[in-house]
């Protein structure tokens, strides 16, 4: 990743410094060759020579790179699930996520963390960010993800032979689990992303209630991840799969969306952080019926808006740890429109 050379000076605002520390008025941030040497006050500011870039911050606030904790790179104009693997092929795919990865480094994300990404294009979008090849977010990959058969993200009819390896790794079982964990140690990703239960985006067959992977599976894929040094995350919305994450040892969990108290306490017993992505809901809500989202869906999506808040106010009220992200790349909460 390429760093900026020379002196750079923010001062004239307000430091937000992102801890429970108050904000600093008559604030002075100074960057040389690329990393911070000061934040504070401005009359304890450091001498700077007289060379160095000056950035009038104009009385507003001078924040901290922003962490986008729930990115996918290749989700773009996603209308319904099929477009997530078929609506364009994996060269347009790949463009587009060095496209989204800029915009969200414009947005104020100097780091991102990958929420699933079509084929591998995240380990390699990492790679050419951090060689200075295309600009973005420090990024932290993930891959394909992993969900049973017949569950939420295997949606494509077998008449059409087409399969879904690009984006998910089916299985029926733990040896798949593993064989699957094992296929994305090869690929090069640090996070291993499942899919324990369904979502409101599938009210029929794999609705927020449903399990989409049985315990064994998830116990295989933490085993078989952690012996490889990655870590392991799901998407996890019915409360018996937070259970059954958290249980089986996973070092993150999304979205969180029925918790109760058994479950929150296996969720502090670990310090386990959880990814909301409440904006996902809310955006599927407020713009989903001009997308020809139905009812039923959005219904759904409501459901899930108001438990998902509930579980997250539980969360931080017990000291347990969020964060933040928005599950960005559909039709109606596009790249660019962060929350």
């Amino acid at each position: 990743m390429k760093l900026a050379t020379g002196t750079t000076v923010i001062s004239n605002g307000t430091l937000f410094v992102g801890t429970d520390s108050p904000s600093i008025p008559n604030a002075t941030v100074v960057i040389k060759d690329g990393k911070i040497v000061f934040a504070g006050p401005e009359k304890s500011a450091p001498t700077i020579e007289p060379s160095a870039e000056k950035i009038d911050a104009l009385g507003g606030t001078i924040l901290p790179g922003l962490v986008e904790a729930h990115f996918h790179p290749t989700y773009f104009d996603v209308a319904a699930l099929e477009d997530l693997d078929i609506k364009y092929p994996v060269e347009y795919v790949t463009l587009l996520a060095a496209a989204n990865a800029k915009l969200a480094l414009e947005c104020g994300y100097t780091a991102a963390r990958s929420g699933g990404s079509l084929f591998n294009i995240d380990v390699w979008l990492k790679k050419a960010i951090e060689c200075g090849i295309s600009s973005g977010p420090r990024l932290v990959a993930s891959g394909r993800e992993i969900c049973g058969v017949g569950g939420l993200m295997d949606w494509n009819p077998d008449f059409r032979k087409i399969g879904m390896d690009g984006l998910v790794l089916l299985i029926n079982g733990a040896d798949e689990a593993r064989a699957a964990v094992r296929k994305l140690v090869k690929d090069g990703v640090e996070w291993v992303k499942t899919y324990p239960t369904g979502d409101a985006a599938s009210p029929d067959l794999n609705d927020h209630h449903t399990l989409c992977m049985t315990f064994e599976e998830m116990n295989a894929v933490v085993a078989t991840a952690h012996n490889h040094g990655l870590k392991v995350t799901g998407h996890c919305r019915a409360n018996a799969g937070i259970k059954n994450a958290l249980r089986a040892g996973y070092d993150a969990i999304e979205h969180g969306t029925f918790m109760d108290n058994e479950a929150l306490d296996l969720l502090l017993k670990r310090d386990v952080p959880c990814v909301p992505a409440l904006y996902f809901e809310y955006a599927s809500i407020e713009h989903g019926p001009k997308y020809g989202m139905s009812k039923s869906v959005i219904d759904g999506h409501k459901e899930t808006l108001e438990a998902g808040a509930e579980s997250a106010k539980m969360i931080l009220k017990a000291g347990g740890r969020l964060g933040m992200g928005g599950d960005y790349g559909f039709a109606w909460n596009p790249h660019g429109d962060y929350a």
